[in-house]
């Protein structure tokens, strides 16, 4: 049903492969929920069946639904073992997770699926089956062959990018230099420009509070990222900033800017979870795909028990689809 090649017409959905994610943790249940509780179409489920079929039964899903809504769309790998436990991380659902992540950039490379939406993985269990990446986005990258990328989360009208990701809080202050920072801001007003299909305004969020009031609380503001913004500007960019980062995150979502440069990590997920908790996606700039993932992780402290909320996947299935057809509308338009 989902095995046809890219997009024929704009009347044509886009075709989604879903990744299940680590099947110990909660992406089987994600999955199957936000599938169940949505009219979606046109989509591929790459996981395993035999998981998949044991948390529908779990979840009391009836066999008639899912042999009619969710039985035809499993592309089933067949490489989950059955002792695997919910809650707890191994080297075999690390694989398993993995295997997924690489089968569908295999369908993408073929023309089979036009977008992926993936599952929440465990690094730690990715680690053990052998593979050394921090996460999806690093991943994805290698598979792909991409050299400039970023994380970053849209929740409605606020879309953050970050600097840097899943380092510690003082690298990533030293990762706060101007070149770093001229770099992202170039590549994000190229990236989101293009996803929106429009020109996007920018804004830059200051490392130390209050954006350091002119040099009381720090340096870096002076130092590293008002010259970047300067430059920028010379370039042609819409951006401004540095701005207090206790307020320029609710500007964001308020829609006073397109995109807004957070300078770590955390900075940009403690706004995007308090805003917008189950409703943020997590989209990666710069692959030749599109891939919206999740704002949370494997949770598998509640894997298993059937109380997941399933609100942040069935977003990223949405926006998949709307910033699929409209790179679609450009290509055709």
């Amino acid at each position: 049903m989902w095995m046809r090649g890219p997009f024929e017409s704009n009347n044509i959905s886009p075709i989604i492969g879903i990744t299940m994610g680590d099947p110990a943790g909660i992406g089987p249940e994600i999955t199957l929920k936000a599938l169940i509780d949505n009219d979606f179409s046109n989509l591929v489920i790459i996981g395993d069946r035999f998981t998949l079929e044991k948390t529908a039964h779990d979840l009391q899903i009836s066999r008639a639904d899912f042999e009619s809504r969710i039985s035809p769309l499993i592309l089933d790998q067949k490489n989950v073992p059955p002792d695997i436990v919910a809650g707890y991380e191994s080297a075999a659902a690390g694989w398993a997770s993995a295997e997924y992540i690489e089968k569908a950039v295999e369908l993408w490379l073929e023309k089979k699926i036009d977008t992926i939406v993936t599952a929440p993985i465990s690094k730690n269990a990715l680690a053990m089956a052998g593979y050394k990446y921090p996460g999806h986005t690093e991943f994805l990258a290698e598979l792909t062959s991409t050299r400039e990328f970023a994380m970053s989360f849209f929740a409605e009208k606020l879309r953050v990018v970050l600097l840097s990701t899943h380092v510690s809080l003082l690298t990533a202050i030293e990762l706060v230099k101007k070149d770093s920072l001229v770099d992202l801001i170039t590549f994000a007003s190229k990236e989101l420009s293009r996803l929106l299909s429009r020109p996007v305004k920018l804004a830059v969020a200051g490392l130390n509070p209050h954006a350091s009031e002119n040099g009381l609380f720090g340096n870096e503001e002076e130092r590293e990222i008002a010259p970047a913004i300067t430059e920028c500007k010379d370039r042609g960019i819409d951006v401004s900033g540095p701005f207090s980062p206790d307020t320029i995150f609710l500007r964001g979502y308020r829609g006073e800017f397109d995109g807004v440069i957070a300078c770590y990590h955390d900075q940009a997920t403690i706004a995007v979870k308090s805003l917008s908790f189950g409703e943020s996606v997590n989209v990666t700039l710069g692959l030749p795909l599109i891939r919206t993932s999740v704002d949370h992780g494997t949770a598998f402290d509640i894997a298993g028990k059937g109380i997941a909320d399933a609100s942040s996947m069935g977003a990223a299935i949405k926006l998949a689809i709307e910033l699929a057809r409209s790179e679609n509308n450009v290509r055709h338009g």
